[in-house]
Protein backbone atom coordinates (compact mmCIF):
# COMPACT_ATOMS: atom_id res chain seq x y z
CA UNK A 1 0.00 0.00 0.00
CA UNK A 2 1.50 3.34 -1.05
CA UNK A 3 1.69 5.97 1.62
CA UNK A 4 -0.23 9.19 1.06
CA UNK A 5 2.77 11.16 -0.13
CA UNK A 6 3.31 8.69 -2.95
CA UNK A 7 -0.29 8.82 -4.15
CA UNK A 8 -0.83 10.74 -7.41
CA UNK A 9 -3.95 12.47 -6.04
CA UNK A 10 -1.99 14.06 -3.20
CA UNK A 11 0.59 15.63 -5.51
CA UNK A 12 -1.95 16.50 -8.22
CA UNK A 13 -3.96 18.53 -5.72
CA UNK A 14 -0.79 20.02 -4.17
CA UNK A 15 0.69 21.20 -7.48
CA UNK A 16 -2.77 22.14 -8.76
CA UNK A 17 -3.42 24.42 -5.80
CA UNK A 18 0.07 25.74 -5.07
CA UNK A 19 1.62 25.69 -8.55
CA UNK A 20 5.26 26.85 -8.38
CA UNK A 21 5.22 26.59 -4.59
CA UNK A 22 9.01 26.56 -4.20
CA UNK A 23 9.68 29.34 -6.71
CA UNK A 24 12.23 29.03 -9.52
CA UNK A 25 15.54 29.35 -7.68
CA UNK A 26 17.28 25.99 -7.35
CA UNK A 27 17.76 24.63 -3.85
CA UNK A 28 21.17 25.19 -2.25
CA UNK A 29 21.71 21.44 -2.45
CA UNK A 30 21.14 21.51 -6.21
CA UNK A 31 23.75 24.25 -6.67
CA UNK A 32 26.33 22.33 -4.62
CA UNK A 33 25.52 19.10 -6.43
CA UNK A 34 25.84 20.80 -9.82
CA UNK A 35 29.32 21.98 -8.86
CA UNK A 36 30.25 18.50 -7.68
CA UNK A 37 28.88 16.83 -10.83
CA UNK A 38 30.66 19.33 -13.11
CA UNK A 39 33.96 18.74 -11.26
CA UNK A 40 33.54 15.00 -11.75
CA UNK A 41 32.59 15.23 -15.46
CA UNK A 42 29.07 13.88 -14.93
CA UNK A 43 27.25 14.03 -18.27
CA UNK A 44 23.80 12.57 -17.62
CA UNK A 45 21.70 12.41 -14.47
CA UNK A 46 18.44 11.06 -13.16
CA UNK A 47 16.27 13.16 -10.82
CA UNK A 48 13.61 11.07 -9.05
CA UNK A 49 10.81 13.39 -7.93
CA UNK A 50 11.73 16.15 -10.35
CA UNK A 51 8.59 18.18 -9.59
CA UNK A 52 8.19 21.15 -11.95
CA UNK A 53 11.91 21.18 -12.71
CA UNK A 54 13.32 24.02 -10.61
CA UNK A 55 16.32 21.90 -9.60
CA UNK A 56 16.82 20.47 -13.09
CA UNK A 57 17.56 23.67 -15.00
CA UNK A 58 20.89 24.40 -13.30
CA UNK A 59 22.20 21.01 -14.46
CA UNK A 60 20.93 21.54 -18.02
CA UNK A 61 22.59 24.96 -18.14
CA UNK A 62 25.89 23.23 -17.38
CA UNK A 63 25.63 20.75 -20.24
CA UNK A 64 24.26 17.83 -18.21
CA UNK A 65 21.44 15.78 -19.73
CA UNK A 66 18.59 15.38 -17.25
CA UNK A 67 15.99 12.62 -17.03
CA UNK A 68 13.25 12.92 -14.42
CA UNK A 69 10.64 10.85 -12.65
CA UNK A 70 7.49 12.60 -11.42
CA UNK A 71 4.21 11.32 -10.02
CA UNK A 72 2.18 14.47 -10.85
CA UNK A 73 1.06 15.13 -14.42
CA UNK A 74 0.41 18.74 -13.41
CA UNK A 75 4.03 19.14 -12.31
CA UNK A 76 5.29 17.56 -15.55
CA UNK A 77 3.18 20.01 -17.59
CA UNK A 78 4.62 22.90 -15.55
CA UNK A 79 8.18 21.63 -16.16
CA UNK A 80 7.50 21.51 -19.90
CA UNK A 81 6.09 25.04 -19.83
CA UNK A 82 8.98 26.57 -17.90
CA UNK A 83 11.97 24.53 -19.05
CA UNK A 84 11.10 23.19 -22.49
CA UNK A 85 10.12 19.83 -23.89
CA UNK A 86 13.57 18.35 -24.50
CA UNK A 87 13.79 16.65 -21.09
CA UNK A 88 12.61 13.07 -20.66
CA UNK A 89 10.29 12.86 -17.64
CA UNK A 90 8.82 9.49 -16.76
CA UNK A 91 5.34 9.75 -15.27
CA UNK A 92 4.97 7.57 -12.19
CA UNK A 93 5.96 6.93 -8.60
CA UNK A 94 9.59 6.45 -7.62
CA UNK A 95 8.40 3.33 -5.81
CA UNK A 96 7.88 1.82 -9.30
CA UNK A 97 11.46 2.37 -10.49
CA UNK A 98 13.13 1.60 -12.81
CA UNK A 99 11.39 3.34 -15.72
CA UNK A 100 14.22 2.76 -18.19
CA UNK A 101 17.30 0.58 -18.55
CA UNK A 102 19.72 3.51 -18.69
CA UNK A 103 22.79 3.82 -16.51
CA UNK A 104 23.41 7.35 -15.25
CA UNK A 105 26.63 9.13 -14.30
CA UNK A 106 24.76 10.86 -11.49
CA UNK A 107 21.51 10.77 -9.53
CA UNK A 108 20.17 13.72 -7.53
CA UNK A 109 17.29 12.96 -5.17
CA UNK A 110 16.13 16.06 -3.32
CA UNK A 111 13.85 16.06 -0.26
CA UNK A 112 12.05 12.90 -1.32
CA UNK A 113 13.39 9.90 0.57
CA UNK A 114 12.11 11.12 3.96
CA UNK A 115 8.52 10.94 2.63
CA UNK A 116 8.74 7.16 2.22
CA UNK A 117 8.37 4.30 4.66
CA UNK A 118 11.32 2.05 5.51
CA UNK A 119 10.77 -0.57 2.79
CA UNK A 120 10.20 2.14 0.16
CA UNK A 121 13.35 3.96 1.25
CA UNK A 122 15.35 0.75 1.01
CA UNK A 123 13.99 0.06 -2.48
CA UNK A 124 14.65 3.63 -3.67
CA UNK A 125 18.29 3.48 -2.54
CA UNK A 126 18.76 0.09 -4.21
CA UNK A 127 16.99 1.16 -7.43
CA UNK A 128 19.04 4.36 -7.69
CA UNK A 129 22.30 2.52 -7.02
CA UNK A 130 21.39 -0.08 -9.66
CA UNK A 131 20.90 2.69 -12.25
CA UNK A 132 24.29 4.26 -11.61
CA UNK A 133 27.08 3.69 -14.09
CA UNK A 134 30.37 2.38 -12.71
CA UNK A 135 32.07 5.18 -10.74
CA UNK A 136 28.81 7.15 -10.85
CA UNK A 137 27.66 9.34 -7.97
CA UNK A 138 24.35 9.73 -6.24
CA UNK A 139 23.44 12.64 -3.99
CA UNK A 140 20.48 12.58 -1.64
CA UNK A 141 19.08 15.25 0.67
CA UNK A 142 16.85 14.47 3.61
CA UNK A 143 15.37 16.20 6.63
CA UNK A 144 17.25 16.10 9.91
CA UNK A 145 16.06 15.45 13.45
CA UNK A 146 17.20 19.03 14.14
CA UNK A 147 14.07 20.27 12.31
CA UNK A 148 11.44 21.94 14.47
CA UNK A 149 8.83 19.56 13.04
CA UNK A 150 10.60 16.53 14.53
CA UNK A 151 8.26 14.77 16.99
CA UNK A 152 5.39 17.02 15.85
CA UNK A 153 2.14 15.55 14.62
CA UNK A 154 1.04 11.92 14.87
CA UNK A 155 3.60 9.25 15.78
CA UNK A 156 3.81 6.55 13.07
CA UNK A 157 6.98 4.64 13.97
CA UNK A 158 10.45 5.41 15.31
CA UNK A 159 11.50 8.86 13.97
CA UNK A 160 8.50 8.93 11.61
CA UNK A 161 5.56 11.28 12.09
CA UNK A 162 2.50 12.43 10.18
CA UNK A 163 3.22 16.16 10.19
CA UNK A 164 -0.15 17.07 8.69
CA UNK A 165 -2.74 15.06 6.85
CA UNK A 166 -1.14 12.99 4.10
CA UNK A 167 2.46 14.00 4.84
CA UNK A 168 4.46 11.42 6.76
CA UNK A 169 8.13 12.17 7.35
CA UNK A 170 11.07 10.14 8.55
CA UNK A 171 13.66 12.29 10.34
CA UNK A 172 17.29 11.32 9.84
CA UNK A 173 20.42 11.47 11.95
CA UNK A 174 23.91 10.36 10.94
CA UNK A 175 23.36 6.89 12.37
CA UNK A 176 20.20 6.22 10.34
CA UNK A 177 21.90 7.58 7.21
CA UNK A 178 24.86 5.22 7.71
CA UNK A 179 22.51 2.32 8.37
CA UNK A 180 20.38 2.88 5.24
CA UNK A 181 23.20 3.85 2.84
CA UNK A 182 26.05 1.64 4.05
CA UNK A 183 25.70 -0.72 1.06
CA UNK A 184 25.37 2.13 -1.44
CA UNK A 185 28.91 3.54 -1.44
CA UNK A 186 28.26 6.28 1.13
CA UNK A 187 31.35 8.47 1.51
CA UNK A 188 30.21 11.91 2.70
CA UNK A 189 27.54 13.34 5.00
CA UNK A 190 27.17 17.01 5.74
CA UNK A 191 24.51 19.31 7.13
CA UNK A 192 22.86 22.03 5.07
CA UNK A 193 20.03 24.44 5.79
CA UNK A 194 17.23 24.45 3.19
CA UNK A 195 14.70 26.58 5.11
CA UNK A 196 15.03 23.77 7.65
CA UNK A 197 17.91 21.50 8.64
CA UNK A 198 18.80 18.89 6.01
CA UNK A 199 21.57 16.42 5.38
CA UNK A 200 23.27 16.22 1.99
CA UNK A 201 24.94 12.88 1.40
CA UNK A 202 27.10 11.51 -1.39
CA UNK A 203 27.56 7.93 -2.56
CA UNK A 204 29.82 6.43 -5.24
CA UNK A 205 29.39 3.21 -7.18
CA UNK A 206 32.75 1.49 -7.43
Amino acid sequence: MANETEKPEFWESTFGEKQEMWGFEPAKSAVLTKDFFVQNSVKNILIPGIGYGRNAQIFKENGITVTGIEISKTAIAMARKHYGTDMVIHHGSVTDMPFDKNKYDGIFCYALIHLLDSSEREKLIRDCYDQLAENGYMVFTMISKEAQTYRQGKFISIDRYEIFEGVKMFFYDKESIKSEFKKAGLFEIFEINENQPFFLIKCKKS
